[in-house]
């Protein structure tokens, strides 16, 4: 437990003090946010506000997350290296796709295919690397079979080895691309994407902990062997999970309305990307659609929006996407937005944490 509370307070520490020095950084550079012409007016004002804020979270989570493994001398496991790998694999995706908006000074940077494609790559080499590592009871970090809150009886290798890791790899890339874009689209907002993260992300702290003390291999008591979990390195997970969490409570600080630096694409696919990952290595894939119901609900308005715009040819539903905007040009002010979907993130991650606990009590 003790590396668990030092890790996320080393990481809260370093994004509360040290992005100051890094927004005066990134000005130097010139990384300010350009904001889109056709977006909302009060949005204007944002214009040269420093982004690429993922770049000082990220950094954050690593050297805290090593620093207090080193210093309670607990050894690494594959599990939290590996989200670690998703987070600093999005994170150089969205890294390139800031760096050209602020080089070319407009708000596309990567296509939208260079940037799935990248979100590919690094999901298919995560999805690779997950079914290697076998620990000494033969569970490897990730399962081929689709998982709710347990693995379903669903197993992708029941096609073949060949077509099922295929389809195993597709089943792990859709799961990351949505994930990773669901926040990337909820990030339009001070402190909107940040907030409802910590929520999300927050949530396999608690699942973690739990899975790990109601482990098959050591957790469980013997009266509650049967309802026991399979997946390794669980408590590893809200390790790393909780250092996402305290580096971003004090990235919040900067990121708050109003903001002085966003995460960009940097951050918000980086924070995807891990919260996809826990979801992936905690068996706990489709619980996804509850624990970041919000991110669901903001790339769910984008896609609505565009499929009933083709339709009608040129008729919205929402006065803007993704929705947050819709509000916005309704007269809601930004803050209250903000501070009604974090409620809305909020109730749905209890949901989901909620279903996990039923899930377990009714067994």
């Amino acid at each position: 437990m003790r590396v668990l509370l030092l890790s996320g307070a080393f990481s809260l520490a370093f994004t509360l003090f040290l992005t100051p020095l890094f927004i005066r950084l990134f000005k130097k550079f010139g990384w300010g946010q350009f904001i889109r012409d056709d977006g909302p007016k009060s949005h204007h004002a944002k214009r040269g506000t420093a982004t690429m804020g993922g770049i000082i979270i990220i950094l954050g989570v690593l050297i805290s997350y090593f620093t207090a493994m080193l210093i309670e001398q607990r050894p690494f496991t594959p599990s939290p290296l590996l989200v670690l790998f998703m987070m600093v694999g999005l994170g150089l995706v969205g890294f390139l796709d800031d760096f050209l908006k602020t080089r070319n000074q407009r708000s596309l940077g990567l296509g939208g295919w260079s940037k799935v494609l990248g979100q590919v790559i690094v999901a298919g080499a995560f999805g690779i690397l997950s079914l290697q590592f076998a620990d000494r009871n033969g569970q490897t970090p990730a399962s081929t079979s689709i998982s709710f809150i347990r693995d379903l009886p669903l197993d992708f290798m029941k096609l073949g080895t060949t077509i099922g890791v295929a389809v195993f790899l597709l089943w792990i890339c859709l799961i990351v691309a949505s994930t990773s874009n669901g926040v990337n689209v909820a990030d339009g907002l001070d402190g909107l994407a940040t907030g409802a993260s910590i929520f999300a992300i927050g949530s396999f702290v608690v699942i973690g902990f739990w899975q790990s003390n109601q482990s098959c291999f050591g957790g469980a008591d013997a009266a509650d062997q049967y309802k026991c979990y399979l997946g390794p390195d669980s408590f590893d997970l809200a390790i790393v999970a909780a250092t996402i969490v305290g580096g971003l409570i004090g990235f919040l600080w900067w990121n708050t309305s109003p903001a002085k630096i966003f995460l960009g694409d940097t951050g918000s696919l980086a924070l995807g990307g891990a919260l996809a990952a826990l979801a992936i290595l905690s068996r706990t894939e489709l619980l996804l659609v509850l624990i970041g119901g919000l991110f669901v609900m903001e790339a769910g308005s984008v896609i609505v929006q565009r499929i009933y715009f083709k339709i009608t040819h040129g008729k919205r539903i929402f006065l803007m996407s993704p929705i947050h905007h819709h509000f916005e040009l309704k007269g809601w002010a930004e803050v209250t937005v903000v501070v009604r979907f974090w409620i809305i993130g909020g109730l749905l991650v209890a949901a989901g944490v909620g279903s996990f606990y039923l899930e377990w009590l009714s067994r």
